[in-house]
């Protein structure tokens, strides 16, 4: 290993996997580990996993990039899948349900109760977010009403009720700590945007005892030191917690409002830092970007439920071992989806149609339609779908955004890039890097102790991309949205 000054040791723990990564001064990665997790559909619309198995895989992937350390990593970074939700006794560490994925629509049913006159309004106007049972208060009210005992022994203090940073810096530390970030905090639909801690009347309307939650803290700054777990010493202060999309943002050094960046996922987020809170008028949500020394920053995002599980899904449709590369070669295989599209609303549409009763639908299919159309129909769905909440930022930040910057599993995916730069019509810089959210969260955790001084110093680190810049004629990507428009028409009519 041939590092540069201390190391950092951040911990990604994703949806469907979980990474660690070792950093040195200079900012370079210079050890990885990863380990798969399994995801479980119990009924229609309903995601959840292991929690258990998901510490086992942090443990799992620390141990192994330790191994290769020759010294002790000098602090501990975490991003993690947000909006999530992890029930656990606080004496114990067990955990007393699944952790309910943040796709899951298990929610709804309060959300659709909560529909009413003037609430809509005021649960935005209080946390920049659209009532959607995505968001982590209608699956932790759904946890404490179907665990048994959970609701009581929550309200007297003995249970913890967090999202997955939270599980995390709990387990980390051996149980001592119970806290989150407030990039974490935002994602719930009961943190407060204007007085950045929980909000009691939205605790009150959805039923969670704040008993429960973590202390809310900036993203940056020592949360506690570690507790001795296999190759992970005592002692290690803990100085950073962010989600994932927030983390990417961060690895991508967009500090400056202007930036945009798009995580390619299980899902997606595309992200825009802004000065103060804007309330959308066209399905984004206002969240917390990241917070540090006392200042925070905000954001204007839009998230899509279905990308990387679109490809997912019609590989398993087809029986195909590896999704992902089989796609990509039929894909490119012809030269467009000759006017088949995908609307990949499995669960709802999320940003800026937020409709969880729209399923999914495959449109303009014919006789000569098969494999290959469909994959190029799969692949082109996460373009638009990008697109849309690109648009939607641009019209509602009021900045021009000249540089899309792409990060996650499928931005290595040179035909996707492509046609995404055609779309947005200004050019993507796809990160080369498959570690970007890790990263945001190693430079904050170097930021909180001192191994760089500031933002500024971050931006300065060199990043690897590459860039693609539009070449499609105006006429063809008019006709191709058009259609991608009519097919979303007949969807959410449904």
């Amino acid at each position: 290993m041939n590092a540069t000054g201390p190391l950092i040791l951040a911990i990604d723990q994703g949806t469907t996997n979980t990474k660690a990564i070792l950093v040195d001064a200079a900012g370079q990665i210079v050890a990885r580990a990863s380990a798969g997790l399994s995801v479980a559909y119990p009924q229609p619309s309903w995601v959840e996993q292991d929690a258990e198995a998901i510490w086992q895989s942090v443990q799992r992937v620390v141990n192994e990039v330790l191994s290769t350390a020759p010294t002790p990593p000098v602090a501990v970074g975490v991003s993690n899948q947000r909006e999530s939700v992890v029930l656990w006794e606080r004496a114990t560490g067990k955990p007393l349900a699944p952790c309910v994925v943040w796709q899951c629509q298990r929610g709804n049913a309060l959300i659709e109760s909560l529909r009413q006159p003037g609430v809509d309004a005021e649960v935005h106007r209080r946390t920049g977010l659209t009532l959607d049972p995505m968001f982590s208060a209608s699956k932790m009210h759904w946890l404490l009403d179907n665990t048994p005992g959970a609701r009581r022994r929550a309200e007297q203090g003995e249970l913890c009720l967090g999202t997955v940073d939270s599980w995390l810096l709990f387990k980390l530390t051996g149980g001592r700590v119970h806290a989150c970030d407030m990039t974490n905090a935002s994602r719930t639909l009961l943190f407060n945007l204007h007085t950045l801690d929980w909000d009691d009347g939205l605790l009150e309307l959805f039923g969670v005892p704040r008993q429960a939650l973590p202390v809310v803290q900036s993203s940056t700054g020592i949360f506690a030191p570690t507790a001795a777990c296999g190759a992970l010493p005592a002692g290690i202060p803990i100085a950073a917690l962010i989600g994932d999309s927030h983390g990417a943002l961060v690895g991508h050094a967009g500090f400056a409002p202007g930036a945009v960046k798009a995580t390619y996922g299980t899902g997606s987020s595309v992200m825009t830092p802004v000065a103060t809170p804007i309330l959308s008028q066209r399905g984004l949500s206002t969240t917390i970007a990241w917070s540090q020394a006392g200042q925070t920053t905000y954001a204007l995002e839009g998230n899509i439920y279905s990308t990387g599980a679109t490809i997912q899904w019609l590989g398993k449709l087809f029986g195909w071992q590896d999704a992902a590369a089989t796609v990509t070669e039929l894909a490119a295989a012809c030269p467009d989806s000759e006017g088949v599209y995908l609307a990949p609303a499995f669960v709802g549409l999320g940003a800026p149609w937020w409709n969880t009763r729209a399923r999914g639908m495959i449109y303009g299919l014919t006789l000569g339609s098969g494999a290959a159309q469909l994959a190029r129909a799969a692949l082109e769905s996460i373009a638009y779908q990008i697109y849309d909440i690109f648009a939607a930022v641009q019209e509602e930040a009021g900045i021009p955004l000249t540089t899309l910057h792409a990060d996650g599993g499928a931005s290595a995916n040179p035909l996707l890039m492509q046609f995404q730069a055609d779309l947005v019509q200004c050019p993507v810089r796809a990160s080369t890097s498959t570690d970007v959210s890790a990263l945001g969260a190693a430079y904050l955790a170097g930021l909180g102790v001192g191994v760089w001084n500031s933002t500024d110093e971050l931006a300065g680190l060199p990043r690897g991309e590459q860039s693609y810049t539009p070449t499609m004629d105006a006429v063809q990507r008019s006709k191709l949205l058009a259609g991608w428009r009519d097919t979303l028409t007949r969807v959410l009519c449904e």
